[in-house]
């Protein structure tokens, strides 16, 4: 396999993990490091024969694809970039903060047959990967994604910043176009809102209630399913899954049986990266396409405007989004 070139632009808490897994694939050589403070590009690139930059724009002829792990509002620009100038490009989710933004990258990764991935971590954590073997047809879902605050991805709302991975996970598994989306939503500690609640409806007849929030405790994240030929429980944060399948015991009774699963040991953004190295060396489609990372985007933009018009119907305070927040 010929050497890949990889950059990485955006040294902050994700960044500095993306540096650390292409480091461990042999096939790969980080060419360049890139951030706007020349003190957090310097600490990543500790140890490793790279360059480092203040301006992204510098890696141009130097890499072959990119990681773009910078604040949301910025994933457009430096993505655009980049896929203008044929270089492949693994974004952090989401894709973009509007549809607009998100069809011109995938255009102008279609237009020039680059791979184009975005970076949604827990379609490899492996109880999701586990999860694909044994998932029929759901019936319910159920997801709380809940985690303690930090200042961090506050640029944009919990939707944006967390809920949006279980949005993925669910358009994932259920693949039927959402009928209806009702959610509220509350500013606890950011201007922008830090606890929402969504409920969508599938035309399959699917039901899914989904809870994110970033102002909690502890962390806890998990999904359950629930469907005609049974249960599914993950538990991301421990890499774990539960399922329970039904059948007809003696006298008619139901019998509810615990199915052995197999979960291989797996670091789910490595896999990632090693998925995107594997697409950029064969030329093939990534496992997470620019479209899927749009139809996320597009229902977490619903579920945006589904928190604004309950909102307008029953204003908290003044209706502010950042009215009644706790104060310092």
């Amino acid at each position: 396999m010929k050497e890949i070139r990889i950059g990485v632009v955006g040294t902050g808490h994700l960044g500095r993990y993306h540096l650390q897994k292409y480091r461990k694939i042999p096939e790969c050589r980080v060419a360049g490091v890139a951030d706007l403070v020349e003190e957090n590009a310097r600490k990543a690139a500790d140890g490793c024969d790279c360059e480092v930059l203040t301006d992204y724009r510098g890696l141009l002829g130097k890499v072959d694809a990119v990681s773009i792990a910078v604040p949301t509002g910025l994933h457009h620009e430096v993505a655009s970039f980049f896929l203008k100038a044929g270089v492949d490009v693994l974004l952090e989710k989401p894709i973009a903060t509007t549809l607009a933004e998100a069809d011109e990258l995938i255009a102008l990764a279609g237009a020039k047959r680059l791979v184009f991935q975005i970076g949604f971590v827990e379609r490899f954590n492996p109880a999701v990967v586990a999860l694909r073997t044994l998932m029929g047809r759901p019936l319910f879902i159920e997801s709380h994604r809940l985690h303690p605050f930090f200042e961090r991805g506050t640029d944009v709302d919990v939707i944006l910043d967390l809920m949006v991975h279980d949005l993925d996970i669910i358009l994932h598994f259920v693949r039927s176009p959402v009928s209806t989306v009702d959610a509220v939503g509350v500013s606890v500690l950011s201007d922008k809102v830090d606890i929402a609640n969504a409920r969508l409806t599938f035309a399959s007849g699917c039901v899914a209630n989904i809870t994110a929030s970033r102002v909690t405790g502890k962390i806890l994240q998990k999904i359950r399913f629930f469907g005609v030929e049974g249960y599914h429980a993950v538990d991301f944060n421990k890499r774990k899954l539960v399922s329970l399948s039904r059948r007809s015991g003696a006298g008619g009774q139901i019998e509810i049986t615990e199915n052995p699963v197999e979960i291989k040991a797996a670091d789910p953004l490595e896999e990632e990266i090693r998925s995107f190295v594997r697409a950029v060396a064969d030329r093939t489609p990534p496992p997470v396409s620019g479209s899927e990372g749009r139809d996320a985007l597009e229902l977490a933009l619903r579920i945006n405007d589904a928190i604004v018009r309950n909102r307008e119907r029953a204003p908290l305070l003044d209706g502010s989004p950042g009215e009644g927040r706790m104060q310092p």
